[in-house]
């Protein structure tokens, strides 16, 4: 695994704990499944690339559009689901024909770091409920330089 894919993993790893708060990003104080990934970001790539306008718990419901994938598209590097490795983001769709609007971190072939409502951040395993709702994956950029 590169340099980077670790610090990725263990960046996400001490978010572990920081409890659930809607459109957060704030280790050890609150962040949802967004606010991790961008927390994680700053920590290992540097400043965040874009900011985001407030969003409601509905919001892939109430556009239907794919924002969370187009995102990623835009500033991580797509990548099969099956290729995901440890470092890498996967999204997730509550149900088929929805827009994906969950995010997690791979920390190991068999589990992720995520955040939902309800519940701290918190490493759990990437079951197979978990895997069928897999929609997108990304590597975050430079994660496969120098590996």
């Amino acid at each position: 695994m590169s340099a980077l894919r670790d610090r990725i993993v263990s960046q996400a790893r001490l978010w572990i704990g920081t409890p659930y708060l809607h459109q957060a990003s704030a280790r050890g104080a609150g962040c949802d499944c967004l606010g991790l990934v961008r927390g994680v970001w700053r920590e290992t790539i540097g400043p965040e690339p874009e900011t985001f306008e407030p969003y409601a718990p509905d919001w892939a419901e109430a556009t239907g559009e794919e924002r969370l994938a187009a995102a990623g598209a835009r500033h991580f590097t797509a990548i099969s689901p099956q290729d995901a490795r440890p470092g890498d983001v996967l999204l997730f769709r509550w149900r088929a024909q929805t827009p994906a609007k969950h995010c997690a971190i791979l920390a190991t072939a068999q589990t992720m770091v995520h955040a939902h409502e309800g519940a701290s951040v918190c490493e759990t395993a990437l079951s197979p409920w978990w895997r069928r709702r897999i929609a997108f994956a990304f590597s975050f950029p430079g994660a496969d330089e120098g590996a």
